[in-house]
């Protein structure tokens, strides 16, 4: 086995059988989410249209449909096609950056962020009121203070652990920076 000193390049083998291990990996979380989110939300349209609202957890979690036009907590709900393409730049972006992971921390971060982002995207652009305007299909409600769906809880979870392995210093290439 090839010995690495730390701080030098990866080898180029090394590189592109991290690359074809990680990014199906990543790809293939993005698509889990994707699906799941979406499935979860033709479920709430149908089941949750009659604008009822079904407890889970008493008045801490609950099921109600609502559709939102803005981002979090329906901030900006004016400026929906602002929403559209910062969709699409985080998934463009984060497509790019998943080529460079080579750990499995960094994988499930950039796929579960990647599935939430693709998905609110294609609610984005394929949800009613039209085209680059649509409005988001919220359903989980928490204790009132906001209302989200799957995709959310996919980015807070992706969100969270990239702020953790970058506090930890660690790269894409799973190397720890210095200081």
């Amino acid at each position: 086995m090839q010995q690495v000193e730390a701080g030098s390049p990866v080898p180029e083998a090394e590189a592109v059988t991290g690359r074809t291990r990680w990014y199906p990996r990543v790809i293939a979380l993005a698509l889990v989410i994707l699906v799941v989110d979406q499935l979860t939300k033709l479920w709430a349209t149908s089941t949750l249209s009659d604008g009822r609202s079904v407890p889970v957890l008493g008045d801490l979690l609950s099921l109600r449909l609502l559709y939102n036009p803005g981002a979090a907590f329906s901030i900006g709900t004016g400026v929906t096609w602002i929403f559209t393409i910062i969709a699409a730049v985080a998934v463009a972006a984060i497509t790019r950056a998943a080529w460079k992971v080579r750990t499995g921390a960094w994988a499930l971060a950039l796929g579960l962020v990647l599935g939430g982002a693709t998905t609110h995207l294609l609610d984005r652009l394929f949800r009613e009121p039209g085209f680059a305007r649509g409005h988001v299909v919220d359903f989980i409600d928490y204790a009132g203070f906001f209302v989200g769906n799957v995709a959310d809880i996919s980015l807070v979870v992706g969100g969270g652990l990239i702020v953790w392995l970058y506090l930890r210093g660690v790269g894409l290439d799973g190397r720890r920076g210095d200081g």
